[in-house]
């Protein structure tokens, strides 16, 4: 019988379902095609045995799905919180600007498109579109609160901006480099 690591079953169960998931992140990670991560691999790089993983995932695509349920709402939150800690709405545009580079930079952006490559079109595209969405609302609350003529256009302009600088960062241009980019292009429209 395996040796718990937890306080309670429940808990065990989480943490494994975690480090499962957290183990298919790094392996889309460091790339390797549309077939990783295989359940095999997951469960090497976990330490579990192969069956024990089936025991959380049916199957590969299984696995893939949660993987998209699990990554896209830490995005979001993770932006969210960002601009939450700003006060004035040009900081708060900036700090999604920001958050959104961050997240690409750290690599969250190559685990998106590495799952974009396994063929999960449909559950991908549904959860894309709330991600956006979810990302979109405080963007353009934001702008309106700034008192931005058409907060809607101007997002799309912004998020424009951030999908130009995503690229950049993804050739190469580190980090800081690329938010001082993004930034000396919109700190004069917010500052007007």
């Amino acid at each position: 019988m395996p040796k718990i690591r937890a306080a309670t079953v429940a808990e065990h169960r989480a943490m494994q379902r975690r480090a499962i998931l957290d183990a298919a992140r790094e392996i889309l990670a460091e790339g390797g095609g549309a077939e990783t991560p295989s359940l095999a691999a997951v469960a090497q790089r976990t330490g579990l045995a192969r069956p024990s993983v089936y025991s959380y995932f049916k199957s590969r695509d299984d696995l893939l799905d949660a993987l998209i349920i699990d990554t896209f709402p830490k995005w979001s939150a993770y932006v969210t919180e960002q601009m939450d800690k700003a006060t004035h709405p040009g900081e708060r545009a900036l700090a999604y600007v920001d958050a959104n580079l961050h997240l690409v930079a750290r690599g969250e952006h190559a685990i998106v498109s590495a799952l974009a490559a396994t063929g999960r079109g449909e559950l991908l595209e549904e959860t894309s579109k709330t991600l956006h969405d979810q990302l979109r609302t405080p963007l353009v609350e934001t702008l309106a609160e700034r008192g931005t003529r058409d907060p809607e256009a101007m997002a799309e302009l912004i998020q424009a901006i951030v999908y130009a600088v995503t690229r950049m960062v993804e050739d190469g241009t580190p980090e800081a480099d690329a938010r001082r980019l993004a930034r000396e292009l919109l700190e004069p429209y917010f500052r007007s």
